[in-house]
């Protein structure tokens, strides 16, 4: 199965025509006269334009709806350091997801350097080109020190997806899960498998929506990370606790919700039977969970799980997300992503899953039911609805907070 996966994944991504996305030529090129006006001399009034007032790029380019997916190939999926040529198919697959479901154009680049300054420095000089950037597959901590001095340097949305992607969807289907325990996100005490870029985003933004940071256990190879550990990263040594807990069992117990972000099969059955009763676990790794549903569901009957994969309920998908964010950004011209604009996103997005699921998602689904409850706290990444609500939202928070350069959605 796994050797049939392998040369259809090959074949697909290589015939009729090598690679997933293609240029399209928006405007009539048929006559001579259509080309005088598409380059010379037409182009030149444009350009003029542009030149006086940098702001008609987004009348007569399409700079608006224009995002570059960028990657030094770092940390690609769960491959590692592949370099930047080898993440390149996941740049398209990434340019593919924003056109499908946001509408949004993309350029994958894949920049030959993993020098910080470097890639900082190539980012920054062909910014002007693009109405967003989405960092993406960049390993920490390196990724933390690039995503915050471009969105310093630049005025258009530099947004890691990695980081808040993931952090966005955890928090919409978290939110959910705690309602249906009946827990609440201020009360709950929270283990993070897993201090990476994902894992330290996630944290950030439940302190964000009302998570107490005292009751966050964050956990890397080390083991619990609290004061006087040595060798702690800035990054790290932020949520560093106070605290004798020194391994992950240590943590599980009494913890309301574990969220994996690490490796497969790192959580174990005495570590879930350790967690407080209706515990919430995420285990997001990928392919293979920190722990497998089936032996979670055996060992709990009383929990909520989510994972990375499709083939169970709950997926911890970022599709839900980053196209949504960006088409929001896109339309009101944000000069950034905000964390108002992530929270309206988390909001939308938990609001969405409580309501009744249209027949259209059920027969993409083929399903004959799909409600609210354990093992539906997310919606579904084919839910046309996702398209008319999230982005809103975010538009709509980039205005009340001030990042905004239009005061309407287009």
């Amino acid at each position: 199965m796994i050797e049939n996966l392998k040369e259809e994944a090959l074949r697909y991504h290589a015939e009729p025509r090598p690679g997933k996305l293609e240029v399209q030529i928006t405007k009539p090129t048929e006559t001579q006269h259509d080309l005088a006006l598409a380059y010379t001399p037409g182009v030149a009034e444009p350009c003029r334009e542009i030149e006086a007032d940098a702001d008609a790029a987004y009348r007569y380019t399409g700079k608006g709806n224009l995002v570059a997916v960028i990657t030094d190939g770092s940390a690609v999926l769960g491959l590692g350091n592949i370099g930047a040529l080898a993440g390149k198919p996941v740049m398209e697959g990434k340019g593919v997801l924003f056109k499908r479901f946001a509408g949004i154009d993309v350029f994958d680049i894949e920049v030959g350097t993993q020098d910080l300054e470097a890639f900082i420095e190539t980012v920054k000089n062909i910014a002007p080109t693009f109405g967003g950037i989405n960092l993406e597959d960049i390993a920490a901590p390196r990724c933390f020190e690039i995503e915050r001095r471009l969105q310093s340097m630049l005025d258009i949305p530099v947004f890691h997806d990695d980081q808040h992607g993931t952090a966005i969807i955890i928090a919409a289907g978290l939110l959910n899960a705690l309602e249906i325990q009946s827990k609440t996100l201020a009360e709950a005490r929270i283990v993070c498998l897993g201090a990476g870029a994902a894992g330290i985003a996630s944290m950030a933004l439940l302190v964000a929506l009302g998570a107490r940071k005292q009751n966050i256990y964050m956990i890397d190879r080390r083991g619990v990370i609290r004061t006087g550990r040595d060798g702690l990263n800035e990054y790290k040594a932020e949520w560093a606790l106070e605290t004798d807990k020194e391994t992950l069992l240590d943590a599980c117990t009494d913890a309301d919700v574990f969220i994996g972000l690490s490796g497969p099969n790192l959580m174990t059955t005495e570590m879930l039977q350790a967690m407080a009763p209706k515990p919430i676990v995420f285990a997001l790794s990928n392919p293979d969970p920190e722990i497998s549903p089936k032996l979670a569901q055996e060992t709990r009957d009383d929990l909520i799980m989510a994972t990375g994969r499709s083939d169970y309920p709950n997926q911890v998908n970022n599709v839900l997300g980053f196209p949504f964010i960006f088409r929001g950004a896109l339309d009101v011209r944000a000069s950034r992503i905000n964390m108002e604009m992530k929270i309206a996103c988390v909001k939308a997005l938990a609001e969405l899953a409580r309501e009744p699921v249209p027949q259209a998602v059920l027969d993409a689904y083929g399903v004959t039911e799909m409600a609210f409850g354990p093992d539906y706290i997310i919606p579904k990444p084919l839910d046309p609805r996702l398209g008319e609500r999230v982005p809103k939202a975010v538009a709509d928070a980039a205005i009340e907070s001030g990042v905004a350069r239009k005061s309407c959605v287009v």
